[in-house]
């Protein structure tokens, strides 16, 4: 799961200029920095996360696309990018990581290991307040007189 959460990190570092085509590293960290991505993996994984200023990352994560939602968190400094290069570092890790990332369209890029292109998550840019009012919910509840009388009285 660990080898994962990195796979999602080296999308989630990812950034969208105007352009198509990969990413240089500054480009990178001013596109991402505090906003949310919805990723999908080659291999089915998926979830939603966010990387922070400080390099920290937070989301969530379905394995292959089945099973419980996690919870992912790392800490500041997980993610550093450096002039030429976009890396992930982590305790007990026996290297450090560094990513690919190519910008698909406005909204979406992909993010891959470098030498491994097989290896891919997709994101895109979500804003969690324009989904809220996008999907509000599907029956409001309404309260009867008698369910009131009764909760009142209760």
């Amino acid at each position: 799961m660990f080898a994962r959460g990195l796979l999602v990190i080296a999308g989630l570092i990812g950034a969208i200029p105007a352009q198509a085509g990969e990413l240089r590293p500054e480009e990178a960290k001013r596109f991402v920095a505090g906003k949310t991505f919805a990723y999908t993996c080659f291999e089915g994984t998926k979830g939603v996360g966010r990387i922070f200023a400080d390099g920290s990352v937070q989301g969530t994560i379905q394995v292959r696309g089945s099973g419980p939602m996690r919870l992912m968190t790392f800490p500041a400094g997980t993610v550093k990018v450096q002039p030429d290069s976009i890396c992930a570092s982590a305790r007990g890790m026996l290297f450090s990581p560094c990513f690919n990332v190519y910008q698909i369209d406005s909204r979406s890029f992909r993010g891959s290991i470098s030498g491994l292109s097989f290896a891919y998550c997709d994101f895109v840019r979500r804003n969690p307040r324009l989904e809220l009012v996008e999907n509000p919910p599907t029956t409001p509840r309404t309260l009867n007189s008698a369910t009131m009388r009764t909760s009142i009285s209760e």
